[in-house]
Parts: structure tokens; sequence; C-alpha cells
């Protein structure tokens, strides 16, 4: 499985930007998606998911009503529509696949996706 992200960069307080993530290798509608970040000298966050068959969607609690995960089963793609974005948003954002951590219940642990991206700069100025 590869995963690429795209749609990084540098944008104001308040702006908006969509990350997308291309996954080839795979039948891709067999795996959950998430999306995670990596702040400057912080660990690693869980901020979203999105089932197979997009039948749920579930949120970090600082990005509800902002940010908004899909998936294009048809184009092996999911996105991640981010609005009102604020300075702590700044990371490095990272696309994740798994075929176990829906089934498990683990969609917000980073150890149970065995496929990641290489990750996309997100730079949110004040």
């Amino acid at each position: 499985v590869q995963l690429v992200e795209s749609g990084g960069g540098l944008v104001q307080f308040g702006g908006s930007l969509r990350l997308s993530c291309a996954f080839s290798g795979r039948a891709f509608s067999d795996y959950v998606m998430a999306w995670f970040r990596q702040a400057p000298e912080k660990g690693l966050e869980w901020v979203s998911a999105i089932y197979t068959g997009a039948v749920g969607t579930y949120y970090t609690d600082s990005v509800k009503g902002r940010f908004t995960i899909s998936r294009e089963d048809a184009n092996n793609t999911v996105t991640l529509q981010m609005n009102s974005l604020k300075p702590e948003d700044t990371a490095v954002y990272y696309c994740a696949a798994s075929t176990t951590a829906q089934t498990l219940g683990r969609i917000g642990s980073q150890a149970w996706y065995p496929y990641w991206g290489q990750g996309t700069q997100v730079t949110v100025s004040s």
C-alpha cells in the first residue's frame, strides 16, 4: 500500500486548505482511512477517520465543525477539508490506512494503522 498526501501549505488565520491522500496497491474500499497530525515538539495526534463505505466519520473535538473528511472509492482518494484554520492547527498532517482499526474500535490509535503517507506541512499564520 502506498499513500501520497498533497494540499498542504501556508494559510492565514481563518483560512481554508484541502488535503488529499492518494491510495494505491490494494483495494481502497477495504480500508478505514484516517488523518493524524504532529505539531512541532509534540506527539502524533489523531484528527479524523472515515469508515469503509463512508458509513461513519469521526473527529477529534478540537476540529469538530471545522474539518470534514470524505472519501471517493472510485478514485482511491480521501480528503480533509479544513476551514476556519487556527495557528494551533499548524502541523505535519499524515494520511493512514488500516483494515483492522475499524472492526477493533481503534480508529484513533496510531498503532493500528500499518500504512502511512510521507506527510504534508500545514502552517497557519496568526
